[in-house]
């Protein structure tokens, strides 16, 4: 009986060429796998080239090969392959230069399971001929090193060993939220892995803004799943037809047939799940994300309407620490599932008659500020209401400046939001003591509630970013 050659041919192409990427890409995860990696396992040519010039430089220099140096072993030393072999490495190479894997957790767990099989397997071998002699220390020392070969050997991020890891480029693969100022100084929109929160008192139209939201990023292509333990599903999905449409939310009936011929063509999907009011915790959201991911949806987007209307996983004393959990449990969710998570919360009953809110207004919570990425408020007076108006305050921004403020035109009955021409500006202290110029004018009341609460930030260093 022919024995089966040990090789990686039976998990398929795409299984093979995401393991030399990882190899590649991932210094710590080739530091292990090498160990044991033969690389024959791998069954076709142009990988094992490719594989053999990463392992090549590895051995030579001591360290793992930069971008910028494999370009110019793939200019410089495939002289001697065959044409259609150094096509297809380069080809290979341009290919996998901007994919991303989404099941590398798998190829790793089953590729280094494998080797260090395959590895064991030699050393058991090897031990029938040392039986013979009697050598049982050997045969132990043989075993032993076999079992260490290939075990997890990531202590940590090496300064010097992963010195270009902190120059590589950082895909945060931002979302816009829609708002071309906005997106200006957050870097594109809110990233894979961060949280956003919009802050406003009832009936400002937090809602609102988080549909605005949603849907410019379902116009993007992407999966927006939006979760309303609040409102309906069905009156949240007129929203969104609304909002892409323009047609009135009193008339939306009446366009039963211009909206399905405007939606229906966009790339992306929107999910909209209902939950009773406190019934849901982010361990109930987790399970539904995970399901639609076997499903095949993958989310691009996360809303949550809102977190404070969440149940606490755990049961606190306070309602506070509660909240705050729920919050650090929202960008826990977030980094999981690779995909910005938008929120809201409440203000206190001050922000009820504010001109301009700060996080100084956030209810009963303050530190469920301290793990979001992006916070902006929503403010709006009675007489912001009859003219559509209202002022957006840029709270904290870790990924660029804060303390701004934009005049927006707001339009509920259409879900409308845009953000206006900068008025005539007032300047208020930022941190260090530095000028932030805000594009709004404020009446004195308000500018001195600003720059309270920018003296206050600074005092105390409350807001981390």
């Amino acid at each position: 009986m022919i024995a089966e050659k040990a090789n990686f041919g039976r998990y398929g192409k795409s299984f093979q060429e995401g393991l030399v990427q990882l190899i590649f890409e991932d210094r710590s995860f080739a530091d292990q796998i090498t160990e044991v990696l033969d690389i024959n396992f791998l069954e076709l040519e142009y990988l094992r080239i490719f594989l053999q010039k990463v392992m090549t430089y590895r051995t030579k220099y001591g360290k793992h090969p930069s971008v910028e140096a494999f370009i110019a072993i793939l200019r410089t030393e495939l002289d001697n392959e065959d044409e259609v072999v150094q096509k297809q490495v380069r080809d290979y190479y341009a290919r996998i230069h901007t994919r991303e894997l989404h099941d590398s957790e798998y190829i790793k767990e089953t590729s280094l399971d494998f080797c260090r099989k395959q590895n064991l397997k030699e050393a058991m071998m090897k031990s029938v001929g040392l039986l013979q002699n009697c050598s049982f220390d050997e045969i132990s020392n043989v075993i032993n090193e076999a079992l260490k070969l290939g075990s997890e050997n990531n202590f940590g991020y090496d300064y010097l060993a992963d010195f270009e890891a902190r120059f590589a480029p950082k895909h945060r693969k931002p979302v816009s939220t829609g708002w071309k100022d906005i997106d200006g100084i957050i870097g594109g929109g809110l990233g894979r892995s961060e949280l956003g929160v919009v802050i406003a008192p009832t009936g400002a139209g937090k809602s609102m803004v988080l549909v605005h939201l949603g849907a410019n990023a379902l116009r993007e292509g992407k999966n927006v799943i939006h979760y309303t333990l609040e409102l309906q599903d069905m009156v949240i999905g007129n929203r969104y037809d609304s909002c892409i449409t323009s047609y009135p939310l009193t008339d939306i009936k009446n366009f039963k047939q211009e909206i399905y011929e405007e939606i229906k063509d966009f790339d992306g999907s929107l999910i909209i799940k209902e939950y009773p009011t406190k019934s849901a915790s982010t361990n109930t959201i987790r399970a539904h994300l995970s399901r639609l991911v076997k499903r095949g949806i993958k989310p691009g987007m996360i809303i949550v309407d809102y977190a404070d209307l969440l149940k606490p996983v755990l049961v606190r004393k306070e309602k506070r620490s509660e909240l705050e959990s729920i919050y650090e449990e929202l960008r826990a969710l977030s980094t999981e599932f690779q995909c910005p998570i938008w929120t809201a919360s409440q203000t206190n009953r001050s922000g009820l008659s504010a001109e301009v809110i700060t996080m100084e207004q956030i209810s009963e919570a303050f530190n469920k500020c301290f793990v979001a990425d992006f916070i902006f408020s929503v403010s709006r007076t009675i007489e912001d209401k009859q003219n559509n108006k209202g002022k957006l305050f840029i709270a904290k921004n870790r990924n660029g400046p804060d303390g701004m403020i934009y005049p927006i035109f707001m339009d509920t009955s259409t879900v409308n939001i845009k953000i206006l021409p900068p008025a005539p500006a007032v300047s208020a202290p930022g941190q260090n003591n530095q000028v932030v110029t805000a594009p709004v004018a404020l009446n004195p009341a308000a500018q001195k509630q600003l720059l309270a609460a920018q003296y206050t930030k600074h005092r105390k260093g409350n807001y981390r970013r």
